[in-house]
């Protein structure tokens, strides 16, 4: 069998038609006669012709590619932003190019020079923890989408929800069933610093106290690293302080997940000594003992979003952003103080 790869020269002479007219054809430009187009398109079939995606990005200068940068494969959250970024560039021409930022900075810079080197059509960040300055230095080269994070100075390019409210009502939530002393395991002030969505969760988290009247306690704060084994540490931290708390507010259901753990380990009952909440809504929340109240947020539907912001962006046309909504999700982890 020949490994000679097959031309448009080989097209044109199988279809009997001209090198331009097959082009053309490749190219899905008009003006081609139906009985030449079929002629090429079944020549195309015949010969199990693959076009030169490299050859094609040199001559129209685009690479047909999309770069993603997530976080953390494997998480159930960020996950389903991807889904829905494949979902969202399934019916176009554009292939997705994934990286793994693994919430380290340097990582997430070697894999962003990585994609621009590739000469990508467009940037994706789920998440992330470059500076604000170098976000705004990629925007102005190459069209941009942010996802689960918030920048002011680009705030016509971020997809997020509301995480301030969140935060909000999640603690309210807790103070409506009579709790008072409410721990809450954060992220790491470096992770706060760029991940706004966890600073806004804890915002949230304060002002809901100082609105219910009640004086906050940085003993009841613990810092995380938005994994689960961080937060059976926070659950030990707290234990050591000797501060009482009749609930938890986990700022990711991975954390709890954790302090569900620790919980268990030291035989405190959830929720009947101690009441527990995540946030992200993951599909383990639901089947966790007990099932776990969360807050579930529209991964899927944010990242389909995102694909569609991100080509109206490549083709130059206007982008209209919005917020999307959160839920709480109320299932079996949290009791009434008694």
């Amino acid at each position: 069998m020949s490994s000679r790869k097959i031309t448009i020269e080989d097209i044109a002479q199988k279809a009997n038609v001209s090198i331009s007219t097959v082009s053309r054809v490749l190219r899905k430009s008009s003006g081609v006669a139906i009985d030449k187009r079929e002629a090429v398109l079944q020549a195309v079939s015949d010969l199990d012709y693959r076009p030169n995606v490299f050859a094609q990005s040199l001559a129209s200068g685009q690479s047909m590619t999309i770069g993603v940068v997530t976080q953390n494969f494997g998480s159930p959250f960020y996950d389903g932003i991807l889904q829905g970024i494949l979902l969202g560039l399934e019916r176009s021409d554009y292939s997705p190019l994934f990286a793994d930022g693994r919430w380290n900075e340097t990582i997430e810079q070697h894999a962003l020079q990585t994609f621009l080197d590739r000469r990508v059509d467009g940037l994706i960040f789920v998440g992330g923890q470059l500076p604000e300055a170098d976000m705004m230095a990629v925007a102005q080269k190459t069209p941009l989408i942010l996802v689960g994070r918030k920048i002011d100075s680009l705030a016509e390019n971020c997809i997020h929800i509301d995480n301030f409210q969140a935060g909000y009502n999640l603690t309210s939530y807790l103070l409506d069933m009579g709790h008072r002393n409410i721990a809450h395991i954060t992220a790491h002030m470096h992770y706060q610093n760029t991940v706004s969505d966890v600073a806004q969760r804890y915002a949230g988290y304060v002002q809901a106290l100082a609105d219910a009247g009640i004086e906050f306690d940085p003993q009841l704060v613990v810092q995380g690293t938005l994994l689960q084994q961080s937060g059976a540490l926070a659950v030990e931290m707290l234990m050591m302080q000797k501060r009482p708390f009749s609930a938890i507010f986990a700022a990711n259901d991975q954390m709890a997940f954790g302090a569900r753990l620790a919980l268990y380990r030291r035989g405190i009952r959830v929720p009947d000594d101690v009441s527990l909440v995540g946030f992200d809504d993951e599909m383990t929340a639901a089947y966790t003992i007990p099932p776990l109240t969360t807050v579930r947020q529209p991964s899927v539907e944010m990242g389909q979003a995102a694909a569609a912001a991100l080509m109206n962006l490549i083709d130059g046309q206007p982008v209209n952003l919005q917020t999307f909504k959160s839920q709480l999700i109320v299932r079996e982890s949290v009791a009434r103080l008694r």
